[in-house]
Order: C-alpha cells, then structure tokens, then sequence
C-alpha cells in the first residue's frame, strides 16, 4: 500500500507546463476557475503560481465563468432534466458568482421548463402504485422536487397532469 501511495504521488510540475496541461483541459470542455485550481494543485503547484496561471487563463479565453455557467445550466437543463434550484446548487458548488448564475440561468426557456416538469411527472405517475390521490400527489412531488423543480410551479404541473384524466 506505501508502495502505491508514493507512486501516486509524482513529482510536482513546473509552471510553464501546468499552463499548458491546463489550457488544453479547458480547451476539452467548458470549466470553473474551481475546477481548474484544483486541477493545477493536483499538478504540485503552490498558491502564487495557482492564482498567476488561473489568472493568465482567464486572460487567454480559456476560463470564462459566464460562458461556464450558461453552458453548465443549458445542459444540465437539457441533457439531465434537472430543475433551477438543483442547477443553481450545482454552480454554487463551483463557486460560480450570482451574476454568473443569473446570465447562466436565462439559458432556460421557461415554455420547455414548464414542459419537461410535465414529462418528468407524466413519466413517473404511472410508476406509483396507489389508489390515494393523497399519496399520489406526495410522491410526484417528492420526485420532481429532488430533480430540483419549485414548488410552485410543481403544485401547477400536478393539477394540470392529474386533470388529463379527466
């Protein structure tokens, strides 16, 4: 197991090649400075040369937190299903900024919104094996708010799923 550990551990890199690493890792895909810093103290690096190479990123275009926030948004929105309260949890995580996750929250369209909250419930209704509208209603709830849906919308979404019926 020592053995194993100190093969992990590798020799620190220097600066000019931790850029490097780095602008190719955000080059892949879109990332947070958070993500990035931590990248580049995996690479051995100390904190003056952390912030130096976050810092020359940002100059270069590599990292842009709105760009990130927007992208991060409309495909956790899109691809996932997830809701506004569970996105806007995930960019905090991220240590996104609140202007940053306003601009990236407006990549919701509220239409499409509203309508993949009504896939989500459609989907999951005829999974609940009840006859008590009581606990119907409690479970779709529970569903879609852990996906990170609003209440308010949640309570219009189930009276206009449950009226279908109807």
């Amino acid at each position: 197991m020592h053995d194993f550990e100190s093969r992990k551990r590798k020799k620190p890199i220097d600066r000019k090649t931790a850029l490097l690493k780095a602008a190719d890792y955000c080059a892949y895909q879109e990332r947070s400075q958070q993500e990035v810093r931590d990248k580049l103290y995996s690479y051995g690096l100390h904190h003056d040369e952390v912030e130096e190479t976050i810092s020359e990123l940002i100059t270069d275009g590599y990292i842009n937190e709105e760009r990130f926030a927007k992208a991060y948004a409309g495909g956790k929105f899109r691809i996932k299903g997830w809701g506004r309260r569970k996105i806007i949890q995930g960019l905090k995580q991220h240590r996104i900024s609140e202007y940053c996750i306003k601009k990236g929250m407006l990549e919701i369209d509220p239409d499409d919104y509203f309508e993949t909250l009504i896939k989500h419930l459609e989907k999951k209704k005829p999974l609940i094996k009840s006859d008590s509208m009581y606990i119907l209603k409690g479970k779709l709830t529970q569903h879609v708010m852990a996906k990170g849906f609003e209440m308010d919308l949640i309570q219009e979404a189930i009276k206009h799923v449950l009226s279908k019926e109807d």
